[in-house]
């Protein structure tokens, strides 16, 4: 039995006492977010002896039986409270400051306790952004890659490692997930865009089965939804959110897939705007990148986007949002693969 609260309605005034170190009087909570894999809230707090923080957020794992079977088949819990221990720190992201973080011995129970960074514009993946959003996200990107770069201590981690046999399940049940994702969204997403779904199913050995020596740290769902704009009513322009598929990797991972499924038609017009961008930040922090050295990697990030919309339609417990916010992310992963012929840079690799 875990010795912390893995539910909202389990964080008691005695706990929190001890956390903060100060005399917690009462608790409310209302939910807060979008997650479809963890829940998460925000805490009003009391105090009757001294003085902590009015506000916290906290994260939970899932009330839905299949999305928190998912993350802890995945072990997108421990990841995440792992990222928040032992990367975090190391990094120049801006993220919460975390109060207590804990996971289960088996994976399937956790809680974050982290500061609050509102009041602050929640990311809408659906409604999309602003070109000023997509440019601050584009520099956390950076602040991610650029100090994780060929760093063997944090590249190396036993925690961040995917297990060895990651590619080859996830590979078994790809064309069921494919399968269903067909079924649910042929009659609403574009039939040349469909065919890149089913081509990147008709690949997914090769999707699947790459080893590729990894350069640093990503992110792994880098988007509109995971990130938080104007924080503190503006004090600071962005934060990023949502660690549960931190792994390494390729850097443009995340770039790829933010400029597809993360901006959709944004990308049309500013992408290699994006990029210079990118490759300027990257620069400016020590890592200094040219467009062909990173092109390759970038026609195959974009199928990231593809791949997620897809095994996370079958994976994770269906909502009206979530059928709205993943056909928004294959139309625009789908759209700009095939701009690049993505699917031709992957058997180009195979």
């Amino acid at each position: 039995m875990e010795t912390f609260p893995t539910k909202p309605g389990l964080v008691t005034p005695e706990w929190l006492s001890g956390i903060l170190g100060c005399q917690v009087s009462a608790i409310r909570w209302v939910p807060i977010g979008t997650g479809q894999v963890g829940d998460s809230v925000r805490f009003a707090i009391d105090y009757s002896d001294g003085q902590g923080p009015s506000t916290l957020a906290g994260k939970f794992p899932s009330a839905d039986a299949t999305s928190r079977n998912t993350a802890a088949m995945f072990g997108l819990y421990r990841k995440e409270v792992e990222f928040y221990r032992q990367a975090a720190p190391s990094l120049d992201v801006r993220v919460p400051t975390v109060h207590f973080a804990e996971v289960s011995e088996d994976g399937a129970g956790f809680v974050l306790l982290f500061e609050y960074l509102g009041p602050a514009r929640q990311g809408d993946q659906i409604a999309g952004c602003e070109i000023a959003d997509a440019r601050r996200a584009i520099e956390q990107a950076a602040a991610v890659h650029a100090p994780s770069w060929n760093r063997a201590d944090l590249l190396e981690a036993e925690w961040i490692q995917p297990p060895a046999d990651l590619g080859e399940r996830i590979n078994s049940i790809y064309p069921q997930a494919q399968a269903l994702f067909r079924e649910r969204y042929a009659g609403l997403l574009e039939p040349e865009l469909m065919q890149i779904c089913d081509e990147l199913a008709d690949n997914a050995t090769a999707w699947f089965g790459r080893s590729e020596a990894p350069q640093c740290i990503v992110h792994g769902d880098f988007r509109l939804d995971n990130m938080l704009f104007g924080i503190r009513a503006g004090a600071e322009p962005i934060a990023i959110l949502d660690w549960q598929t931190v792994t390494v990797g390729k850097a443009m991972t995340d770039i790829g897939y933010f400029l597809g499924c993360g901006i959709g038609n944004l990308s049309q017009k500013h992408e290699a705007e994006l990029l210079d961008l990118y490759l300027s930040e990257m620069s400016r922090r020590g890592v200094t990148l040219a467009n062909d050295d990173i092109w390759h990697d970038y026609r195959l990030g974009i199928l990231h986007g593809v791949s997620t919309a897809v095994f996370s339609a079958a994976f994770v417990e269906r909502t009206e949002r979530g059928d709205a916010n993943f056909l928004s992310m294959a139309r625009g992963a789908c759209a700009l693969a095939a701009k690049h012929d993505s699917i031709a840079a992957l058997k180009e690799t195979s």
